[in-house]
């Protein structure tokens, strides 16, 4: 596919810079999530995966479109009208990276929080902005549960740092979050991007090999796996609506 075919995406862009694709996160207000928007990401991913075709080098980056925000999280009042928007958006967009078979990388330009932590979990290695916003995930203050909440927190995380982000709600700053494990790197606004794609071009040819994605369930299977159950279900409600919405 040429890049002039590249597909259209709503309130997202995706761009090419030879086998590693950059995915820019550009939804008013702060790059939050609905069931349409996760939606997009997964058709995003999808379209990468179709390029890139079957045993090929490549990696994907999941940018924010300013060094304020990368995403706050779910649009927590859509579930007031539609029940069932977690198991057709979020859920399924969780799964799609964690089955992604090239390395993924979020870019964290800016605050992230709330729903945001598992979306950037679900990656294989997170950046993070060094001088400005926090990492953040407070369902205890807000009174939100989904099965497999814990799950990537538990898998891929220190038992304390996993204990600070899901029970106590702690708020991370660059620095702080690298010194925990909860980011691979941290660099200065300017320097980010540049950092991303120096680690998307390391590990992109770890892909060609046709088996980065089934290692990879062999690390965080367990995570995918509880996603996937909760993935499309309309015969039961499958998370706890969020008491506070913010």
């Amino acid at each position: 596919m040429a890049d002039s075919e590249m597909p259209k995406f709503r309130n997202l862009s995706l761009d090419r810079h030879g086998n590693i694709f950059v995915i820019t996160m550009q939804k008013p207000p702060e790059n939050r999530l609905n069931s349409w928007y996760c939606q997009e990401i997964i058709r995003a991913m999808n379209t990468v995966q179709r390029i890139l075709g079957p045993d090929s080098e490549g990696a994907v980056i999941t940018r924010g479109n300013d060094a304020k925000f990368w995403c706050t999280g779910l649009e927590l009042e859509e579930s007031d009208s539609n029940p069932f928007a977690n198991t057709d958006g979020f859920y399924p967009m969780l799964h799609t990276i964690l089955d992604f078979p090239f390395p993924t990388i979020a870019l964290l330009t800016g605050h992230t929080f709330g729903g945001a932590c598992p979306f950037a979990l679900s990656h294989d290695y997170r950046v993070m902005n060094s001088s400005r916003g926090y990492i953040s995930m407070p369902p205890v203050d807000l009174g939100l549960h989904f099965h497999g909440i814990g799950a990537l927190p538990r898998l891929k995380l220190a038992p304390r740092v996993a204990r600070k982000m899901l029970l106590e709600a702690h708020r991370w700053t660059g620095p702080e979050a690298l010194a925990d494990g909860v980011v691979d790197a941290v660099a200065r606004p300017e320097e980010m991007f540049g950092v991303a794609m120096e680690m998307a071009r390391e590990w992109a040819p770890k892909a060609r090999m046709g088996v980065y994605g089934v290692l990879r369930a062999e690390l965080w299977g367990e995570a995918g796996g509880m996603f996937q159950s909760i993935s499309y279900v309309h015969s039961r409600l499958t998370s706890r609506p969020a008491r506070v919405k913010l």
